[in-house]
């Protein structure tokens, strides 16, 4: 099956579009990533309280993007697209995956409706002819 998947990400949610064989469905996904904090680095020493919480909050993102990546990994060709880092953090986890090759853009986009995501999608891979949510 020749599977196309487009994506908006940031780090609390990625909206995959997924056209195959002539059907277009929208999954959506979340990371609950409000409840972690980032802090700058510090020069406090490695057992500190702001060590942990990094080290949890990117424990946290790791899981999140593999999620990701179990709901794309079948797609011939990938397009990646949203605001912030977010982005460019899953095309390395996809690259690590050995996925890098299905990889056809990585853009910048700011935020989006769900329905600007889907639209987005279907013009970059046109063809489709129903919609589905899974």
């Amino acid at each position: 099956m020749d599977r196309k998947v487009g994506l908006w990400l940031d780090r609390k949610k990625a909206v995959i579009v997924s056209i195959a064989d002539n059907t277009t469905a929208r999954a959506i996904i979340t990371s609950d990533m409000e409840h972690y904090v980032l802090y700058p680095a510090s020069d406090s020493g490695e057992g500190s309280s702001e060590d942990l919480r990094n080290r949890r909050f990117w424990n946290h993102l790791d899981k999140y993007y593999d999620n990701v990546i179990s709901h794309i990994r079948d797609a011939n060709e990938i397009q990646i697209f949203g605001p912030e880092d977010a982005k460019y953090e899953l095309q390395k986890h996809l690259e690590a995956e050995g996925l890098a090759e299905r990889i056809i853009s990585v853009e910048d986009a700011g935020r989006m409706t769900d329905v600007q995501i889907t639209t987005k999608v279907e013009k970059r891979f046109p063809g489709r002819s129903r919609f589905d949510i899974f």
